[in-house]
């Protein structure tokens, strides 16, 4: 819809904190007004603590895992978030 009404946007992939069970995650960020800005249609109120992993104009550029050739056996990999103190001035 941004890129319908001329506003520039983009997919955003990557982890979110305190997002249970931990996985990746989707939100798009439209620029407006000289800076971009943090959209998430999941979440009830803006959360912070955002790991982003890649930036594209749909979910064909930010495939994780692209499957060619014969079937791989997925395993775990566990991944966590952990929101670290901000650094002292």
């Amino acid at each position: 819809m941004c890129r319908a009404l001329c506003i520039p946007a983009r997919m955003v992939i990557g982890y979110l904190h305190g997002l249970a069970p931990m996985d990746l995650h989707v939100w798009f960020e439209a620029y407006v007004g000289g800076r971009w800005y943090t959209f998430d249609a999941t979440q009830q109120e803006a959360l912070g603590g955002r790991v982003t992993v890649a930036y594209g104009h749909d979910a064909a550029n930010v495939a994780i895992f692209s499957q060619f050739g014969p079937a791989l056996a997925p395993s775990a990999m566990p991944v966590t978030v952990e929101l670290l103190a901000a650094a002292p001035d």
